[in-house]
């Protein structure tokens, strides 16, 4: 399936077929999609176009609104200033939950011991391996240990250390999710096409539209075939029958969208 390029006229027959559901999932990745990409992960902000067109979904009663994230969803609710009502999805769907009164009511999960033992030692191994470059980190969630590499100024060196990442998290029996210049190790079995599914059963959606820009996204937007919508954010290789250069764009498209669902 070819990605179309972004614009008002290529948008009018995506938009229309999902205009006409019955209940239609709208679910949203964060970073890169509604937030600009940043250096440092806790600067990220939806764009404020982004924000009201959120906004703007969750007041239709036929829509469905949810954010599918690698993020922690405690962090990711904090970041999006999402509307209450909406879904949360974290840590590549190994958390869920939802915006009430403002703030992140999310279902408890609890690690094994064994669990827990892998994830201190994924954390310590890829710190270690940090320890030695200049400009890459570690980021700890509650189920996953990330190795960034985008300050690295050396793209080389950063991608070899990312090879290393991945290779440490699956000898140390991680579930290994590489992305744009980051390699997170989870100790949980994730996946965001999954996650998608539950969504819609939960929601009992006849309709739709996941936007994602990254890796982890396009395992997703592989699953996604007509009268459904994939959307990839930004360039690369995707499977996405929707290509939108950035989160100006994916902000356009909702509004749009939006507007058309209302009519």
């Amino acid at each position: 399936m070819s990605a179309a390029g972004a614009g008002g006229g290529a948008w009018a027959g995506v938009i229309g077929r999902l205009a006409v559901a019955r209940r239609l999932l709208v679910a949203l990745d964060f970073d890169g999609t509604l937030a600009p990409l940043v250096a440092n992960p806790a600067d990220s902000r939806p764009t404020p176009e982004a924000g009201a067109a959120m906004a703007r979904l969750a007041r239709i009663p036929r829509v469905h609104l949810a954010l599918v994230s690698g993020r922690p969803a405690a962090d990711l609710a904090l970041l999006a200033s999402p509307p209450d009502g909406v879904e949360l999805v974290g840590s590549h769907g190994a958390e869920r939950g939802r915006v009430q009164a403002g703030r992140a009511v999310l279902e408890p999960v609890t690690l094994s011991p064994a669990r827990a033992q892998r994830l201190r030692a994924v954390t310590d191994g890829l710190t270690a391996l940090a320890g030695g470059a200049c400009g890459a980190w570690v980021e700890s969630k509650p189920f996953a240990a990330v190795f960034h590499t985008r300050p690295m100024p050396d793209r080389a060196a950063a991608a070899e250390l990312e090879a290393q990442a991945a290779a440490l998290g699956k000898r140390l029996g991680g579930h290994v999710l590489p992305g744009k210049m980051v390699v997170e190790v989870s100790v949980l079995p994730t996946g965001k096409a999954a996650a998608l599914a539950r969504l819609r059963q939960a929601a009992d959606a006849d309709r739709l539209v996941f936007a994602g820009d990254d890796t982890t996204d396009e395992l997703a937007l592989r699953t996604i075939q007509p009268p459904d919508l994939g959307i990839k954010v930004g360039s690369g290789p995707t499977a996405a029958e929707l290509r939108l250069p950035g989160p100006g764009a994916v902000a356009e498209f909702l509004q749009a969208l939006a507007a058309a669902m209302e009519r």
